[in-house]
């Protein structure tokens, strides 16, 4: 029995293989001298059986014997049909060359998309584009080793990321002049001080590619003049997809700390969210306790993704990932110095010693549904979860004027955050004809940003052991932070294609669109400030156990007092949090028109009017009472694209548009955050600043793979608004339009390059990229103009200063190499990847005291991965080799003062990945 039935069933294999042939072939494209097309679209008509193109253009299909009709189609391209006829056992071959004629595909459904991931789909999609922009896609990312979204966009040319902070800088200009958007809507902000928020919260495990406009169209919101960054989400591509990943890493810093203490009581998972005290009549706060970590790290991710078809035209794609990781972070070998004046002879803070050490987490959820109704219509709902956390013991050892004048202070900040985002869009895509097609978007975003329980203490090292310094109430604190906003966005626009060619196609198209948000904001603080009694200032304390000093039984006793801001424990007010809130919304419609004059000029020139209101209402310490400020502007922006095709190879282009640059809600609400060496204050009479931009463009696609470009960019800023240090007693920082005018000039350079390529169909290669730019920013500064427009004083040290932010020279530059077997399922990929950036101004210079500089960081990753098998991959990275000093420097007339230096220590990972 068991033996007919192995007959049976080897008969039927063989005649269900006899009755298949084969067809194969490679696609080219006909636009570019008929250089491969990879990702194209290969299938069978009116079957799932389909296939995209290799790197070379190949395909292969098997396909049943008889009468068959090729489609073959690419994003951008007309398609082609092919019908054949294939007899049992043979092999036909069908080459096609592809040309980007714009036609509508009304007769062709596609069943395989084209992967926007590919960097060889990325550059194509890039010469086509009218529009000026960069994209980075997943497997430029994978292979760089790059795992968040804010160091996957410092990848691209003219753009680095702030030390510590996660702030990104488009040509020198940070982030008030820049977005951030999903699948082309915004996202809010989780951070009270920062217009973006931080993209390093975005695991790559998310993304598809990034895309960087540099260069304003009116389909942007007009708040705008660096760049709009814009992270399009994963879903499914292709067959169906089950992916585990799991890392782990260590830092060089971390593993050298002889114990890595962090707060007691918070989950390693990074959802711990502490209650702010319901009463200061009694001692209600969490400990303060230090407990030891091993600061190895570890990630986890699922991944999965499966399509359904849906009667003859429709299609169902279902993808999900979830993941979490964790890093520890430390900052060894470093001293802070704070309150220096312009000839170094007076320093209220000097810390000979500084370390940091930290603990992250992220947990991420991405689910995306997409419906493909018909071949004109279709609808995507994307939901994402973003939970990151971050833990730090902050630790500064020295001089604190007035409080250890011997040099033995010690202030130590432990600070816990936690950040939650929920994004949630509906975006639909729908066809009406050849001439008309109709997109539209909405989506409902919230982010919880919260500081629970910050914790400031002040000692004096003796002899004896450590002692409470509290000279002040202030000098040791609890801080509690909120933020909570929500945001509605929509956007809908419509196209119109119009005159036909003698080749039937479109020669011109006018996009009518809408976009609108409106976001609201509530951020509360409260400080509980604890004051020693003066008879237990000597009294010795265990900085690791702060519970045997600050605890009911103490608090009882009188051993020392707690106060708000707004008052004792025998005032009813006296847990009434500093409070702002924030409303802004902005109306926005446009009007683009797209023309191609001939084969060669095309230009698309935008009209957009805004709408924009913003109100900020406050009750803090710095305005008991409370009061409100708020401005409507309306504006008008055109903006101009054009495109010169010199040939099959190479464009020029062309941008100039306006924009303007609003102030966030933190920076005119007249709040207070302190930070160990400086402190904050808003600023009611900020306003916008208006940007006008030109950007020119040549660039050159040798090959699929390969592009090289130059560019320059101008920017005439008016009104422009910078963080400076105010007349006060305490020198503190706020924000202002400090001149009437600033300009930005800079060039950018981008080569990608394969060096060599060898054996069959270069299995091997070594390829080459590096991006450049040069940059210079001024602007004018203006005593008079801050006094007369604000309620605070600043006495500029220079009278022009270059934009905050701005490094002249930015550098980006790796060589990879790769080797393929068995048919590509096998592979070896390794990639030393190389940043740097100079010198950089931090604030601008008052009272006689010079600017503040980032100095020069380069830095230097190497990533090896390896695909062992078509399951089975293997992953390891050192980065930061060189482990640099970071430093910032005063810079006075007698020589620069370092205010700041620390190194960051290096981080090896090791990762593993099965698809199932």
């Amino acid at each position: 029995m068991k033996l007919n039935f192995l007959v049976t069933t080897l008969l039927f294999t063989l005649i269900s293989f006899a009755q298949k042939g084969t067809v194969t072939g490679t696609i080219t494209d006909k636009d570019m001298n008929n250089e491969a097309l990879p990702f194209a679209t290969v299938m069978i008509k009116g079957t799932t059986n389909g296939i995209n193109t290799d790197e070379q253009g190949n395909y292969t299909l098997s396909v049943s014997e008889g009468n068959h009709v090729l489609l073959i189609s690419f994003l951008g391209y007309e398609s082609a049909e092919i019908p054949f006829t294939i007899k049992s056992g043979e092999t036909k071959t069908i080459n096609q060359a592809l040309g980007s004629k714009g036609v509508e595909l009304q007769d062709v459904v596609i069943k395989v998309e084209q992967n926007r991931e590919k960097e060889t789909a990325l550059l194509v999609e890039q010469k086509k584009a009218v529009e000026i922009k960069q994209t980075i896609g997943a497997q430029e990312l994978s292979r760089k080793g790059v795992t968040d979204v804010a160091t996957a966009v410092t990848k691209t040319t003219g753009i680095t990321k702030q030390e510590g902070s996660g702030n990104i800088y488009v040509r020198g200009l940070g982030d008030r002049y820049n977005s951030t958007t999903m699948n082309g809507l915004p996202i809010p902000s989780n951070d009270p001080e920062k217009k973006n928020i931080k993209l390093e919260i975005f695991p790559t495990d998310i993304v598809e590619s990034v895309s960087i406009d540099k260069v304003y169209n009116g389909k942007i919101f007009g708040d705008f003049a660096g760049g709009n960054v814009d992270i399009t989400s994963k879903n499914i591509k292709g067959k169906d997809l089950l992916k585990l990943d799991i890392g782990a890493g260590a830092n060089s810093n971390a593993v050298k700390e002889d114990n890595f203490l962090l707060l007691k009581g918070y989950r390693a998972s990074g959802f711990s969210n502490p209650a702010n005290p319901s009463t200061i009549n009694t001692y209600d706060f969490n400990t303060l306790q230090l407990e030891g970590n091993a600061p190895f790290s570890g990630s986890l991710g699922l991944s999965g993704g499966k399509a359904f078809n849906i009667g003859s035209e429709g299609k169902l794609s279902l993808f999900g990932t979830g993941s979490f990781g964790n890093e520890y972070t430390s900052k060894r070998d470093g001293y802070a110095k704070g309150g220096v004046n312009g000839d170094a002879s007076l320093i209220n803070k000097d810390f000979e010693t500084y370390s940091s050490i930290g603990y992250n987490t992220n947990t991420t959820g991405l689910a995306n549904i997409g419906y493909k109704i018909n071949r004109n219509n279709k609808i995507s709902f994307n939901s994402v979860f973003i939970n990151s956390s971050k833990q730090t013991k902050d630790e500064y050892y020295g001089y604190v004027a007035d409080l250890a004048n011997d040099g033995n202070g010690l202030i130590r900040r432990l600070q816990y955050e936690k950040n939650t985002l929920f994004v949630n869009q509906l975006l639909g895509e729908h066809t009406f004809s050849e001439r008309i097609k109709a997109t539209w978007g909405i989506a409902r975003n919230s982010i919880d940003g919260d500081m629970p329980d910050r914790a400031t203490n002040s000692f004096r090292s003796t002899d004896a052991g450590y002692q409470i310094i509290s000279q002040s109430a202030p000098d040791n604190n609890r801080y509690f932070q909120r933020l909570e906003e929500t945001e509605n966005v929509a956007n809908a626009a419509i196209d119109y294609k119009f005159k036909k060619d003698e080749n039937n196609d479109f020669k011109g198209r006018i996009t009518l669109g809408y976009n609108g948000r409106s976001k609201n904001r509530t951020f509360e603080a409260t400080q509980f400030n604890f004051k020693t009694a003066s008879s237990y200032l000597t009294t010795i304390v265990d900085i690791n156990n702060l519970d045997t000093f600050y605890n009911q039984e103490n608090y009882a006793a009188g051993v020392f007092e707690i106060s708000t801001y707004s008052g004792g424990p025998d005032d009813a007010n006296a847990l009434d949090p500093q409070k702002y809130t924030g409303d802004q919304s902005i109306h926005g419609g446009y009007l683009n028109t797209e023309y191609k004059f001939s084969n060669k000029f095309t230009a698309s020139l935008g009209l957009r009017g805004e709408n924009i209101y913003q109100k900020v209402k406050w009750k803090t310490q710095l305005d008991p009472i409370g009061d409100e400020d708020d401005f409507n502007k309306t504006t008008f922006l055109p903006s101009l694209i054009v495109k010169y095709e010199v040939n099959d190879k190479q464009n020029l282009r062309f941008g100039a548009s306006k924009t303007y640059t609003l102030p966030q809600f933190k920076e005119r609400a007249m709040f207070v955050y302190e930070d160990i060496t400086e402190v904050k204050i808003g600023n009611k009479d900020l306003y916008p600043s208006d940007n006008y931009n030109v950007d020119v463009k040549w660039e050159y696609f040798p090959k699929a793979e390969e592009v090289i470009s130059v560019g320059a960019f101008g920017k005439y800023i008016l009104n422009p608004i910078n963080e400076i240090t105010i007349a006060s007693s305490t020198n503190d920082i706020s924000f202002v339009n400090t001149g009437n005018n600033g300009y930005v000039a800079g060039i950018e350079a981008e080569i990608r390059k394969t060096i060599l390529g060898f054996g069959e169909n270069d299995t091997q290669k070594l390829t080459a990229g590096l991006n450049a730019s040069y940059m210079y920013t001024t602007q004018e500064l203006d005593s008079k103009k801050v006094e007369d427009e604000t309620i605070y004083q600043a006495i500029f040290t220079n009278s022009k200063a270059a934009f905050t932010g701005a490094s002249p020279l930015l550098l980006n530059t790796d060589v990879s190499f790769l080797k393929e077997w068995n048919n590509k399922d096998s592979n070896i990929s390794a990639t030393l990847a190389y940043s740097y950036f100079s010198d950089r101004l931090y604030a601008i210079g008052t009272n006689m005291k010079g600017d503040q500089v980032d100095k020069a960081v380069g830095a230097l990753d190497f990533i090896f991965k390896s695909k062992i098998n078509k399951n089975l991959g293997l992953g390891l990275s050192a980065k930061n080799l060189l482990n640099p000093k970071i430093e910032r420097v005063q810079e006075n007339a007698n020589g620069d003062v370092t205010l700041l230096s620390y190194t960051k220590g290096i981080n090896f990972g090791i990762g593993l990945n099965y698809q199932f």
